[in-house]
């Protein structure tokens, strides 16, 4: 088991912290400064906690505070982004929201970055409902900048065949890539665990593999590892299972 894969699984919590099971859908338009709000809150050095806190209901926020605080003294030096997005079909608010960061740990420079866009709903200015609609984070541990694009869908039909490619912009050459591809089950997310995934030779600069939906709406989590001569890369990817096509586009 690489120790970079245990540590960028870290990254999963943007998911699990900042979206919990939906409780309802009732539609109510979120405050025009909450992501800012939600920004200045998860970019504070002292008392973030507080400042998250006072945005959620106590319900959203017992589910959140936990994970939220071991995923800070992992990364202790995070910045955040938070921009507004395009409303959904039933009128929820959208949250574009953005994290990077860096750790040193056995000898390893870790780097990643992680990007997801949020539906919420509130009340009274406080969130009482949240949706992960796209979820991906990229960790490495190369000394330089190395370009990833995750080619996977957000959302895709139930039972249907689709790409999940991983691919790696910067020529390889004559170097050897191997890496590999598995998808979580939600306790794996939810538990935060790690899982072993076995690694075998790559060729034309990627990960390329088709799969298939499962027959029933939910979603599907993949995480993928890269061993590049520059260094480990590990990839996790949420695609939203929906048995709608008008679901594609929230």
């Amino acid at each position: 088991m690489s120790r970079a894969l245990r540590a960028s699984l870290v990254s999963f919590l943007l998911g699990s912290a900042l979206a919990l099971p939906l409780s309802g859908r009732a539609v109510t338009q979120a405050p025009f400064d909450l992501s800012e709000r939600l920004e200045t809150a998860l970019n504070q050095s002292e008392g973030n906690v507080a400042a998250l806190k006072s945005l959620f209901t106590p319900e959203q926020f017992a589910g959140l505070e936990e994970r939220y605080r071991l995923f800070s003294s992992r990364f202790p030096q995070l910045n955040w982004s938070v921009r507004p997005g395009t409303a959904t079909s039933d009128g929820r608010s959208t949250m574009r929201i953005a994290v990077s960061g860096r750790r040193q740990q056995d000898g390893l420079s870790f780097s990643f970055y992680a990007n997801q866009h949020l539906a919420v709903t509130t009340d009274s200015g406080l969130i009482t409902n949240q949706e992960i609609l796209s979820d991906q984070s990229v960790m490495t541990t190369a000394k330089e900048s190395l370009p990833i694009s995750l080619l996977i869908p957000d959302s895709v039909l139930t039972g249907s065949r689709y790409d999940v490619d991983v691919v790696v912009d910067k020529p390889l050459g004559d170097a050897l890539l191997a890496g590999g591809l598995i998808a979580l089950t939600p306790e794996q997310v939810l538990g935060q665990e790690s899982p072993d995934i076995q690694l075998k030779p790559l060729g034309g600069g990627g990960l390329f593999k088709s799969v298939q939906a499962p027959l029933q709406p939910g979603i599907q989590t993949w995480a993928a590892l890269l061993v590049h001569p520059e260094g480990v890369v590990s990839v996790s990817k949420q695609v939203r299972v929906v048995d709608d096509k008008r679901q594609l586009q929230p």
